[in-house]
């Protein structure tokens, strides 16, 4: 890929998941009562699983200078085992990566390339997220949706939101909900019932030029599997070859 198509890409995931809120409790004044209820479920549900995975495919828009959208897929696939641990890969178009959290350390690896960077990492998924984002400048697949507090992060700069129905996502019929904030609105449907997971979820970056989406559909939830500590635990393979991450130039 060329790497000024391929930096711009980057940007542009940062910028959404950073424009998102960071902390809050209460209803926003705009969000109805019903959209606030529905999202809360699954904030509630989500924090409360000890183990589950996902499988999600991707799509990241990309502006260019005519005003053309180009559209990325980015497959990816979460494993997460609470309070301590998660694995996420990422394939296709954007980038090959893989990320491990054991509850000590967090290595992110590079499959085509063989180079990885491991550093100490805190002792909770809650925190270990907050300090790849803050010290590494790492942000790990599903973010937004696996951190116990999702719901204060994710209406921090909520101006206004609406519930507009059930849709069917994927085969499962589905809530459907629409927040709007001063630099991202966003969109989530979450399954109906009483395991109320996310389905699809998008992300439109308002403050870009052509306003492109990033957007989730996650095609495979499993609350039930057991799962292997060992799989979070990274291994170099043969001929790996070790790296530093880059120091986080710009506080966020």
């Amino acid at each position: 890929m060329n790497p000024i198509i391929s930096n711009r890409i980057l940007a542009c995931v940062t910028l959404a998941v950073a424009c998102l809120p960071s902390t809050a409790s209460a209803q926003p004044a705009g969000v109805d009562a019903q959209a606030d209820a529905v999202f809360r479920s699954m904030t509630r549900y989500v924090a409360g699983l000890k183990q589950f995975s996902a499988k999600t495919e991707n799509t990241l828009e990309v502006v260019t200078t005519d005003g053309q959208k180009i559209q990325f897929s980015a497959p990816a696939t979460l494993t997460v085992s609470r309070p301590d641990k998660l694995r996420a890969e990422r394939r296709g178009d954007i980038v090959e990566q893989a990320f491990y959290y054991d509850g000590k350390s967090l290595t992110l690896y590079n499959p085509d390339t063989k180079h990885f960077a491991t550093v100490p990492a805190p002792a909770n998924i809650d925190a270990m997220l907050d300090f790849a984002r803050t010290k590494l400048d790492v942000i790990a697949p599903g973010t937004d949706l696996i951190d116990t507090r999702s719901y204060e992060l994710l209406m921090q700069d909520v101006t206004a939101g609406r519930y507009l129905g059930l849709a069917m996502v994927g085969g499962q019929r589905c809530h459907h909900l629409a927040y709007r904030g001063a630099e991202v609105d966003w969109q989530i449907w979450i399954r109906e019932g009483s395991q109320p997971a996310p389905c699809r979820y998008v992300i439109t970056s308002k403050a870009v030029a052509g306003a492109p989406q990033f957007s989730v559909q996650i095609v495979k939830w499993d609350a039930s599997a057991k799962v292997d500590a060992g799989k979070f635990r990274f291994v170099p393979p043969a001929g790996a070859r070790p790296v530093a991450f880059l120091p986080q130039s710009q506080p966020r």
